[in-house]
């Protein structure tokens, strides 16, 4: 197949409990294009981190909002797009906290910006709050 694949569209509830599912369409998704398993949980650690940024900072804990995980692998590639429907955030607020600032939590930016190659918020499409969108080179196996 030439030019990009979608590989999953995840509509789930904007709760913790749900991430669990999410981790593994992750996993599958990233094995499956080829990456390193090293990589693959790499992936993982950061798309959990933006969903539970979602989760707490975007719905501020409401559990009645959605996110839409969609996973796109375009040659050596992975496109990770987060749709949520929570109120839009100032980017430029998404910040990491200081590595010096010892306390638990609070690193999911740092870890995100460490393990993708972009991380941006760009226009969502109507009736949408947030889209992030990450991107990732694949190191194969």
């Amino acid at each position: 197949m030439s030019g990009p694949e979608s590989l999953v569209r995840l509509h789930f509830g904007a709760r913790a409990d749900r991430l669990r599912m999410v981790r593994c369409v992750v996993q599958g998704a990233a094995e499956i294009s080829g990456c390193a398993r090293s990589q693959a949980d790499e992936l993982v650690l950061a798309v959990n981190e933006a969903c539970m940024n979602i989760i707490e900072h975007a719905y501020g804990g409401d559990d009645t909002g959605g996110i839409v995980l969609e996973i796109v692998a375009d040659g050596d590639r992975l496109l990770f797009r987060l749709t949520d429907f929570a109120p839009p955030v100032d980017p430029d607020k998404v910040q990491p906290r200081d590595l010096d600032d010892l306390r638990p939590g609070g690193l999911g930016v740092h870890f995100i910006r460490e393990v993708m190659d972009s991380a941006r918020f760009v226009d969502p499409p109507a009736g949408a709050g947030n889209l992030l969108e990450m991107t990732k080179t694949i190191r194969r196996r």
